[in-house]
């Protein structure tokens, strides 16, 4: 499904919710689709209906279980109705039975009483509709990645610029090991994982924002819901695509710069490899303004800029083991570039001891005591920390990177108004 297909269309009103099954999950598109004998079109985010029943789908039921979820590990249908504010009766249990058959929420089995929990395809729902409402995704495209731990999907505004849609899923593949570790989340066992993948989006969101603001070579942060990261589409290739470059000691000395650029600012990205470094290519004389418009790059006047992804394992060079961290993200682009490029630098390093000197210098702005004040709290920074260690995840591409190399040798949790919307953050 291309994104120029997706067109509103309102003479069509039967329907239906997208279904997208992929192998390692079951994710539903949130989308409402009409189809006609030519091509499949898109109308947003709105409540679906669906041919079989009497009314639309209700937001409030779901958005009931979700503050619900925060005290229930199953939230009791006497409470879904009073926190939705819906009037009790046949009515009511037939539409949240109607979002049980759409698996938006799940009815537990061998409860002690009778209720829900919101399903990942509940929170995708509400995430999805906000943004809609927001203006800031008007259609849905291809999904362009797959993660242990995360979906990235193409979207579209309504002036219909291309953005990207990042869905935090952790838990997604690890959910069983969270369940055997209930002790490390204390009362919130039954939705850790959405609380983790919130807790995710939002410190990933906040990382962004801070570094774009700074001059860093990251993806534009336009806004964050719940699990959900909209940013700017980057016209780049994942460094793991391209086989070679023309002068792989020119982008080695840029990559470590970054590193080393990133802990002069307090940071140190925790997963910095060829997996979250995109490539775009630049014209040297454009760069100068000397580029005739329309012309083509020639070879000799091509720069590779080098763009950092995924901020989730980003800690600050204070942690208790900034220096393991450091030194990983320095041996994994060093390993990559031998074993990719055949390049080995002749200089030694760097050393996480001669990072350390370099914080603060040059009037560098602690970005990590910026991301705490900023709203996502040490409190908050320990349990995501937490999650991964408990179930094992040092990033989304952990095992995609081990199988490459064997073949090659404040509180988020705080009440909120159950009628307000506005569950996450935007820009512009």
């Amino acid at each position: 499904m291309s994104l120029s297909s997706l067109k509103p269309d309102s003479r069509n009103p039967d329907l239906v919710l997208a279904i997208r099954r992929g192998i390692k999950n079951i994710k539903i598109s949130l989308f409402k689709l009409t189809k006609t004998q030519n091509e499949t079109r898109c109308e947003g985010f709105e409540i679906p209906y669906k041919r079989g029943f009497s009314g639309p789908f209700r937001r409030k039921e779901m958005r009931a279980i979700e503050v619900g979820s925060r005290n229930h590990e199953v939230v009791p249908t006497p409470l879904i109705i009073q926190l939705s504010g819906l009037r009790g009766g046949s009515g009511v249990h037939k539409c949240i039975s109607n979002l049980a058959k759409l698996n938006l929420i799940a009815k537990v089995k061998n409860a002690k009483y009778d209720g829900y929990r919101l399903a990942y395809g509940g929170l995708d729902y509400l995430a999805l509709h906000t943004h809609q409402k927001q203006k800031v995704i008007y259609s849905v495209g291809n999904q362009i990645g797959v993660g242990k731990e995360s979906d990235i999907i193409v979207v579209a505004d309504n002036s219909k610029t291309q953005r990207i849609l990042k869905i935090h899923r952790l838990g997604r593949i690890s959910f069983r090991s969270i369940k055997n570790n209930r002790d490390y989340l204390r009362h919130r066992t039954s939705a850790s994982w959405m609380y983790m993948s919130r807790l995710a989006a939002v410190k990933e969101f906040a990382f962004m924002k801070a570094l774009r603001e700074h001059g860093f070579p990251v993806p534009e942060p336009i806004a964050q819901n719940r699990h959900t990261i909209v940013m700017s589409l980057i016209d780049a290739f994942p460094l793991r695509q391209i086989a070679s470059v023309p002068n792989p000691a020119s982008l080695y000395a840029e990559l470590i710069d970054l590193i080393l650029r990133l802990a002069s600012f307090g940071l140190i990205h925790g997963d910095f490899n060829e997996f979250n470094i995109l490539i775009k290519e630049e014209s040297k004389k454009a760069a100068k303004g000397k580029q005739p418009e329309g012309s083509e790059i020639e070879p000799d006047d091509l720069k590779l800029v080098p763009v950092v992804i995924d901020f989730p394992q980003m800690v600050s060079t204070d942690h208790t083991n900034a220096e393991m961290y450091f030194d990983r993200d320095v041996n994994c682009i060093k390993r990559y570039f031998q074993r990719r490029f055949g390049f080995v630098s002749d200089e030694p390093g760097p050393f996480f001891r001669d990072a350390k000197k370099l914080v603060g210098r040059d009037g560098a702005v602690r970005l990590d005591v910026e991301v705490e004040a900023s709203g996502f709290s040490r409190k908050m920074a320990r349990e995501l920390e937490a999650y991964m260690k408990e179930v094992g995840v040092d990033g989304d591409n952990a095992q995609e990177k081990d199988d490459e190399e064997s073949e090659s040798g404040s509180d988020i949790g705080e009440e909120e108004d159950i009628g307000d919307e506005q569950d996450g953050q935007s820009i512009g």
